[in-house]
């Protein structure tokens, strides 16, 4: 079953941003996935949970379970951590539907 990664993006430093921007969707597609959506905060409705504010989200999609697992422990993309940890503060979820 597909399966939808989201992510909420408190973004701290731009530059660096943009640095991990330009090399996380090769990492992505190493694992069958795809950006599906990016996009900046408008307006929150509720926030009942008492998240963190952000400024950002993302949408990967991956053709499994297995696969998004194995892309957000891979490698490729933990080499990105330290470039992710300067850019953003970042909540990262899958869901399934």
């Amino acid at each position: 079953m597909a399966v939808k990664v989201i992510g909420l993006i408190k973004l701290t430093d731009h530059s660096a941003f943009e640095q991990y921007r330009a090399q996380v969707g090769k990492t992505v597609e190493q694992y069958k996935g795809s950006i599906e959506f990016r996009g900046s905060l408008t307006e929150v409705f509720w926030n009942e949970l008492g998240c963190e504010a952000f400024s950002a989200c993302v949408e990967l999609h991956f053709p499994s379970k297995e696969a998004a697992h194995a892309w957000a422990h891979s490698t490729e993309y933990q080499s990105l951590l330290k470039i992710r940890s300067q850019a953003m503060k970042l909540t990262l979820f899958g869901v399934e539907g």
